[in-house]
């Protein structure tokens, strides 16, 4: 049996993959460091039969961060709108605002995405 070259139990730990809908449009920024980090907000919805026999949309929305050619990448291919598979890592972490005031946000550092089109219904 050949021997794997990684560990897969380090890859799945924290593995995130999303399906949804972009809500605004990429933000990028070209950093001091020569890198480049781009955020977007994307929206999934979940739907399900509440105890009154009602259906019922659940809307999550995603904090999305991607880093150097994915960051280039989703701001060529992404807009506002577009349905995106997204895989990455769930990161949490506090930050300080101007104020003094700590607050903490949950993020997908994007490893990795996919645009999806799909044929409309009268092609």
């Amino acid at each position: 049996m050949p021997e794997l070259k990684f560990n897969v139990m380090n890859v799945l730990k924290n593995n995130v993959q999303l399906i949804g809908h972009l809500g605004m449009e990429v933000e990028i920024k070209d950093l001091d460091s020569g890198n480049k980090v781009a955020n977007v907000r994307m929206a999934t919805n979940d739907y399900y039969t509440n105890a009154k026999g009602e259906k019922v949309e659940d809307t999550q929305w995603h904090n999305l961060v991607a880093w150097g050619k994915i960051a280039d990448w989703m701001n060529q291919l992404l807009t506002k709108g577009s349905e995106v598979l997204v895989q990455g890592k769930l990161v949490h972490r506090n930050y300080e605002t101007e104020k003094g005031e700590t607050r903490s946000v949950s993020e997908i550092i994007v490893r990795d995405f996919m645009k999806i089109t799909r044929k409309k219904e009268n092609e």
